[in-house]
């Protein structure tokens, strides 16, 4: 693999303002840290803030009795424009990491930032040289780093996987990982899983074949590789034809953050849809293992079980969201709100189908019934023939994510109602041109969203509340039974976690499309959300695609 063209050197940003260049050191942040990360939730130390994917703080000082009072902080401008197509793309979509104080954050273009997560001043600034020239599916966008071992983990739009000195935003090695000249980007953020960081492929629209690749967190070296279209003769093969080259186009691709169980030792993987999104008659079969969560070994890389949500996929509905890990009464479970909209309980362990049913209101695209088997009624066959179709492309919910509390028992999830057309058109495949095999049209004016509370042990909906627009940021809940997620209008909002009662709001002058978290510093509660409407909003809520396009994060704390 070589990198598409030679982009130069990147001028370092530090020097062309007035940031510091440096952020104090933190205690190491180690696999055992990580795992343990519960136990300190004054930091927010990976992704979803645990292994689990829960995004729930047990950090309470703001609580639905004083949150009326809640207000910024302070508030940090990205300046997130830049030359990769147009300014609509960017999307500020990172979720914050915070250490003991130093908030680490991602951006669009290959940037990363460390800010004092008390005042917000800048304390470091580093940008990646990526060609203007890569083929992006999606946005220009990056969902954030991952922090270890002194170092901060970014992968970037040309496939590369960069370790930057925590304390400088220096880079300590630079690797590439992906065929950019195929079409393959990273935008995911990284995993840290002991001394290994994990970085899943993006580029499924371009007929790439998917990846999981983990690579040693110190030197950079590639421990192992998963692919997740199988290649003939390996487990899954028969489910793709056996002549051709569609198995090496299949699309399944891994651009949202695992979780991990590390009891079990086993990375919980979502994976994209097959390519071509909509042609499904070049590629017969139930095509694993697109639209699947893969169990992978952490040590070897190997699937030890799948489960497929949507076979032989025809409507675009790939897997890669979440898949939230929690007990019930000594049992793991797994619970994964799909894009063909609905909500499946899968046994952690073994895959073994707990529970499915749907948490949308409309879906006309086929039927899944109680026991799992999937009958598909409305979709692209005939060529140039329209078909509309419930959840549309964009899903029932997207990528962003959804919440658990252990206080309620309820999964907060964000919804969207959004329908589309797609007419099949047949394409053939070329490298880096997009494979999707129809043309879509979104639902202008039929749409709404809404937040639901739903009770993973038996499918009930305990409240919803309601959004003129489909809900297209993610979802953080905290032990002061709160539930905070932000809107497409720009309200940044907080919910009662009980009632569903709406008992704040902030309007941040942009649309949010990013994952928040929250942490503390000398004993003060904060809650950060970056803010910039952008990336693939066409896809879901084509009416804003106008909107505002901020690059602000807003850090909100009570009054001092």
């Amino acid at each position: 693999m070589t990198d598409y063209v030679d982009a130069g050197q990147a001028v370092p940003l530090g020097t062309l303002s007035n940031v510091k260049g440096s952020a104090p050191a933190t205690g190491n942040v180690d696999y055992e840290r990580v795992r343990n990360a519960r136990s300190e939730p004054q930091n927010w130390l990976t992704y979803y803030g645990t292994y689990d994917g829960q995004r729930y703080s047990s950090l309470d000082q703001i609580s639905k009795d004083n949150v009326k009072s809640l207000s910024p902080a302070w508030v940090f401008q990205a300046g997130s424009t830049g030359l990769h197509s147009g300014a609509s793309t960017y999307s500020f979509e990172a979720a914050p990491i915070v250490v003991e104080g130093i908030m680490y954050v991602s951006g669009p273009d290959g940037k990363v930032w460390a800010l004092d997560a008390e005042t917000g001043e800048e304390l470091w600034r580093y940008k990646h040289a990526s060609p203007f020239d890569v083929s992006l599916c999606c946005g220009n966008v990056n969902r954030g780093v991952a922090v270890g071992h002194g170092k901060v983990y970014l992968a970037t739009l040309n496939a590369h996987l960069v370790a930057l000195d925590a304390r400088t935003g220096e880079p300590v090695w630079d690797v590439t990982i992906g065929d950019v000249r195929a079409g393959e980007s990273r935008t995911v953020a990284p995993l840290l899983v002991k001394d290994m960081v994990l970085v899943g492929s993006s580029g499924g629209e371009f007929g790439t074949r998917g990846n999981l690749d983990a690579f040693d967190a110190h030197t950079g070296e590639r421990r192992w590789r998963c692919y997740t279209i199988p290649k003939p003769g390996e487990p899954g093969s028969e489910t793709w034809p056996a002549d051709g080259e569609a198995w090496q186009r299949g699309g399944g691709n891994c651009w949202v953050t695992p979780t991990y169980d590390p009891d079990l030792n086993l990375i919980y993987q979502g994976t994209g849809n097959p390519a071509p999104d909509f042609d499904g008659a070049v590629r017969p079969g139930d095509n694993l293992y697109t639209d699947c969560v893969v169990a992978v070994d952490a040590d070897t890389g190997e699937i030890r079980w799948h489960y497929q949500f949507t076979p032989h996929d025809l409507w675009d509905y790939d897997s890669t969201m979440e898949n939230l890990l929690f007990e019930h009464e000594g049992r793991k479970l797994l619970a994964h709100a799909d894009k063909n909209g609905y909500f499946f309980v899968l046994d952690a362990v073994n895959g073994e189908l707990v529970r499915v049913f749907p948490f949308v209101d409309r879906i006309t695209w086929g039927e899944i019934s109680p026991e799992g088997e999937v009958t598909a009624k409305v979709y692209p066959d005939a060529e140039g023939v329209p078909v509309h179709f419930w959840p549309g492309p964009a899903g029932g919910k997207e990528w962003t994510h959804m919440a658990y509390s252990p206080q309620t028992g309820l999964i907060y999830v964000p919804v969207q109602e959004v329908g589309a057309t797609a007419t099949r058109r047949r394409r053939e495949f070329k490298e880096s041109i997009p494979y999707w095999g129809a043309g879509v049209a979104v639902d202008l004016d039929d749409h709404y969203g809404y937040v639901a509370a739903i009770d993973p042990l038996t499918g009930e909906e305990k409240w919803r509340w309601r959004n003129e627009y489909p809900m297209c940021a993610s979802v953080l809940t905290t032990a002061g039974g709160l539930v905070f997620t932000g809107l497409p209008t720009g309200e940044f909002v907080a919910l009662d976690a009980v009632t569903g009662e709406k008992v704040w709001q902030f309007q941040c002058g942009s649309g949010h499309h990013s994952s928040p978290t929250t942490y503390s510093v000398d004993g003060r509660q904060y809650i950060a959300v970056p803010t910039g409407w952008g990336g693939w909003i066409e896809g879901f809520l084509p009416g804003l695609l106008g909107g505002s396009a901020g690059d602000a994060l807003f850090s909100f704390a009570l009054p001092e």
